[in-house]
């Protein structure tokens, strides 16, 4: 059975046949190690004696932007990441300089510790990354972690990070904004309760569904809630959705875009699936992804990953999936050409192509402990969602 959160975030189905183990996971920081992997020649590009400087940070029980915000606010150094790692695992990644400023030698607080290992020419972006390393323990689980083969069919599912985790609202307010509906976009920030947030923070956010509370209660918005204080305090000035929109950081937004955009995806795999489409192997007319990332048509006898279009303003309607993919966008009262938003084009998104199944290799097991790798944008709670089957995943850490 599929569980409510999985529904709400577009997942409607199980790729493997195994039967689950239950359990939990990330019972302690410690039972969620993950750990970065990048290009072969960028590693070994690290070691010149000036350029950009390159950190190794490692961190627990803090995310990447609020460590980088943390060291830029004591050190006077801006960093970026190759990719984010949330707080609840003991992650290692590596930043760079975005100039050649000063670099600083190692440094470490109780949540995390930055170590400089070189210099290189130029800055290292998303494209050196290969993907993630993980080490995860499952506690309370049955056995038989051993018996699963499966992790070569598994349908590359966006995660519930994408979405919120526990208060999947971030497709939604994508949504919103796609339909130019602002006021929706406004509410949907401020007064989206879920069942797994806290008492205190469902409390507010039914005051903040009534504008005419936004004074009298912006002072009791917790200081966590910073998207929800920026909104109201420009509702309170202005008392216009669309300024308050816009008010937002542009990343957040452009997130909120590309959360829907992962809903559309996650709905439209979920159907070609059911309707019986091989997702493993790609087929005569197919897009795919070559080792290298490059995306082209099917090539017979070539090494290539099978993808399904990412709908933007630049929907490739000629693929094997568009009777699902126009099927949810009719259900969503949506076309493509909507994610080009005349009226905050910063945030218009031309879409693309995503890889249909996860690539996972180096995996093995043991006792309750699995180790796998992941390339670069799969989620692995949705490796973990297959070998578990949680009835309930925020109640199983997820």
């Amino acid at each position: 059975m599929i569980p409510n959160l999985d529904s709400q975030i577009g997942i409607s189905v199980y790729s493997t046949k195994f039967n689950g183990i239950g359990g939990k996971i990330r019972v302690t920081a410690e039972d969620f190690e993950v750990s970065e992997k990048i290009l072969e020649k960028t590693l070994k590009a690290i070691n010149q004696e000036e350029g950009y400087a390159v950190y190794k940070l490692k961190k627990r029980r803090i995310d990447t932007n609020h460590a980088l915000s943390d060291i830029f606010r004591k050190n006077g150094i801006r960093l970026k990441s190759l990719g984010l790692k949330d707080a609840s695992a003991i992650t290692e990644q590596f930043v760079c300089s975005g100039n050649k400023g000063k670099a600083i030698e190692d440094y470490s607080t109780e949540k995390y510790s930055l170590r400089k290992i070189g210099f290189v020419k130029k800055p290292l972006s998303k494209k050196d990354m290969i993907g993630n390393h993980f080490k995860i323990k499952i506690s309370e689980c049955s056995d038989g972690l051993s018996s699963f083969t499966e992790f070569d069919n598994i349908l590359n599912f966006y995660g519930y990070q994408r979405f919120g985790s526990k208060r999947p609202v971030t497709h939604l307010i994508g949504k919103a904004i796609v339909q130019r509906n602002f006021e929706k976009a406004v509410d949907l920030i401020l007064s989206f309760t879920s069942d797994y947030d806290s008492k205190e923070n469902n409390e507010i956010r039914e005051k903040l569904g009534d504008k005419q509370n936004f004074k009298q209660y912006f002072d009791k918005i917790p200081s966590q809630m910073d998207i929800e204080r920026i909104v109201v305090k420009e509702m309170i000035a202005h008392d216009d959705a669309f300024t308050a929109v816009r008010a937002i950081p542009l990343s957040l937004r452009r997130f909120y875009i590309q959360a829907y955009q992962s809903y559309i995806f996650n709905k439209s795999l979920s159907s070609a699936f059911s309707d019986g489409e091989n997702l493993f192997e790609p087929e005569s007319g197919d897009v795919c992804f070559d080792l290298k990332g490059i995306i082209g048509k099917f090539i017979k006898g070539m090494d290539q990953n099978l993808a399904l279009p990412f709908v933007g303003y630049s929907y490739y309607k000629k693929t094997r999936f568009h009777p699902q993919i126009s099927q949810v966008l009719e259900q969503e009262e949506i076309s493509p050409k909507d994610f080009f938003i005349k009226e905050m084009q910063e945030v218009s998104n031309e879409g693309g192509f995503r890889q249909a199944a996860i690539d996972c290799s180096d995996y093995s097991s043991y006792e309750n402990i699995v180790e796998f790798t992941l390339s670069r944008g799969s989620f692995a709670t949705i490796l973990l969602r297959e070998i578990m089957k949680p009835s309930d995943p925020i109640f199983a850490g997820f």
